[in-house]
């Protein structure tokens, strides 16, 4: 996982170059693998081998305050085990920061990004008294401040963004009006996953990205960083969440266990929320088999 910059950026360039579809399965190590993140590994999997491309993986541990290096060995061996392996090096965002901070330089120059000082209680403050909608950062340091920054935000347009989802079709978000300029690097000096996600997948020339729908409302933010870059927006499939009892998003934090021992089971659970009826399968390769054609049928 720790390979130098340089051997990932040269193997990386070259699958982008042999092949036309570059998928990824792109875990935050929080927890274990559970059955909602089996999910969106299946099917980020499947999709790639329906189109004879690539799938990689990618540790996001920029957020070292909630990741773990023993919760990615275990990601990584379940999925070992599962006989999903990456088509190329398994990369980490704590070993990719100087990019990181190359790109936010480039914003910075481009006039993208501005310094800002707000805490979050500043702008529950500013929101409450100016009656503003909830959630949607005010703008109070969009045109400069004289006080000490704290975080660092990418500055959005009052314009709409829009992409045609794989999945869930038509997809349509103001970001400006919604949720105002975002955070690309945080108070506490960490990138956010808004910054590094894109940087990770141009570099490693993802086209394709299938995830879960709770990242449908980050595209368009994602959308707005490829453009500022010049780089080219890959193609998205938002698949639906597993669900807890409450139905919440199946997490670490709402109870998720981790998978059992019997993977093929858990992979035919995770079959059945993606839509597709029980393949009955007796090996793992089998199921992959009939899983891969019937995706094909659906999806291609």
């Amino acid at each position: 996982m720790h390979l130098t910059g340089t051997i990932v950026g040269l193997t990386l360039f070259i699958i982008s170059i042999v092949t036309h579809y570059i998928g990824r399965f792109a875990p935050s190590p929080t927890g274990v693998l559970h059955a909602g993140s089996l999910a969106a590994a299946l099917a980020s999997f499947v999709d790639a081998r329906a189109h004879d491309g690539r799938w990689l993986i990618r540790i996001e541990d920029v957020d070292t305050t909630r990741c773990k290096a023993e919760y990615a060995r275990s990601i990584l061996e379940t999925l070992d085990r599962l006989h999903m392996t990456s088509d190329g090096p398994v990369i980490a965002q704590t070993d990719r920061l100087d990019r990181y901070r190359e790109v936010f330089v480039a914003l910075l120059k481009k006039g993208f990004v501005y310094g800002c000082s707000c805490s979050r209680l500043s702008i529950q403050k500013t929101i409450q008294e100016h009656h503003l909608a909830p959630h949607r950062y005010p703008g109070t340091c969009r045109e400069g401040t004289t006080e000490p920054i704290r975080a660092w935000r990418f500055k959005t347009q009052d314009r709409s963004i829009a992409f045609d989802d794989r999945w869930c079709g038509h997809y349509e978000q103001n970001v400006y009006q919604e949720v105002g300029d975002f955070v690309i690097k945080r108070a506490d000096g960490l990138f956010a996953y808004q910054l590094a996600v894109i940087v990770d997948d141009h570099d490693s020339g993802i086209n394709h990205i299938v995830r879960g729908a709770d990242l449908i409302d980050n595209t368009p933010r994602q959308i707005a960083i490829h453009e500022a870059l010049g780089w080219q927006c890959p193609s998205y499939m938002h698949i639906p969440l597993v669900l807890n009892d409450h139905g919440d998003k199946l997490s670490k934090q709402a109870g998720a266990r981790a998978l059992s021992d019997d993977l093929l089971a858990e992979l035919e659970s995770a079959w059945q929320h993606l839509g597709f009826a029980p393949l009955g399968a007796d090996t793992m390769d089998a199921f992959y088999t009939r899983a891969v054609a019937l995706w094909k049928e659906r999806f291609q």
